[in-house]
């Protein structure tokens, strides 16, 4: 098959990703066709298969990226000092790396109900080793007798729900800077799980 003129593998692939990502964030995943994706890139429809099988694919490599990406940027974090002192840079990070990609972050919850079972499998892995970062610093946080949490993995879910929720509310140019939003929601994190 012949590649369309003007399409460049390394320029076209991300393309892709970036016209799915917004796509679906705007309409929802099963509102848009490949079609429409092709288009909003500026291709033949059949030029999308040089570059993903299908649509759950692609689905699938946005989520399984966004999960990716989060955890090796995590990764990068200082994480000695005790329990509080990793917790609030848990907190500042989280909040940090979502505030910059709401599109992402939306996808990545609302449209997991649309993977097959084996993907969502997968995808649910990545967000368990994910979640463990943030259990294992509560947990040593309990353990020091910093924390009050009674159950470390509730404690956990609710923390994650209540950082990433910020995507759905925070606008860049309102009131409140996204440092200022970090400063919050540590105070915030923190009071929840303190004695």
């Amino acid at each position: 098959m012949a590649r369309t003129q003007g399409s460049h593998s390394d320029i076209t692939r991300p393309k892709v990703a970036e016209a799915a990502l917004r796509l679906f964030a705007r309409h929802g995943y099963a509102a848009v066709s490949m079609r429409a994706i092709a288009a909003e890139v500026g291709v033949q429809v059949g030029t999308l298969y040089h570059y993903t099988p299908d649509k759950q694919a692609l689905l699938y490599d946005l989520l399984s990226g966004h999960m990716a990406a989060l955890m090796a940027a995590h990764d990068g974090l200082d994480q000695t000092g005790d329990a509080a002192a990793r917790l609030e840079r848990f907190v500042r990070f989280h909040i940090g790396y979502h505030l910059d990609r709401p599109e992402a972050v939306f996808i990545a919850y609302m449209e997991l109900r649309n993977l097959t079972l084996a993907n969502f499998t997968r995808i649910e892995a990545l967000r368990r080793s994910y979640e463990d970062r943030l259990e294992a610093v509560l947990t040593a946080g309990a353990a020091s007798g910093a924390f009050h949490v009674p159950d470390s993995r509730i404690a956990t879910m609710a923390v994650i729900a209540m950082l990433t929720g910020v995507t759905t509310w925070y606008r860049p140019g309102g009131r409140l800077t996204g440092a200022d939003v970090a400063d919050l929601y540590w105070d915030m994190v923190c009071r929840a799980v303190t004695a």
